[in-house]
């Protein structure tokens, strides 16, 4: 179910970085090299497909950014903030 604006606000104040962008949830990783912000990729894409929540990356030299929006409910909801958890806890190193 798609959060409310309300929720949402209240949601990001337990995660660090992140922000509501027109309508889905963003942030923006850096890196020293460009090949560490692939390897950053690579991470992000093996964990899309192990949770099936896939979001929008771009990768752009040595930044990331990471655009996240549950597609089916048509807007942000737990799942999301589940999949940012589970990506915070498998790269504890990288903000």
């Amino acid at each position: 179910m798609k959060l409310s604006a309300n929720a949402i606000s209240n949601r990001l104040k337990e995660v660090s970085g992140w922000r509501e962008q027109k309508g889905k949830l963003t942030k923006q990783f850096r890196f020293p090299t460009y090949m560490e912000g692939v390897d950053f990729v690579i991470h992000v894409a093996k964990l899309a497909e192990e949770l099936q929540h896939h979001p929008e990356v771009i990768l752009s030299y040595a930044q990331v950014e990471i655009q996240l929006i549950t597609h089916d409910e048509g807007g942000i909801t737990e799942k999301d903030f589940a999949w940012i958890q589970r990506l915070e806890n498998s790269t504890p190193h990288i903000s």
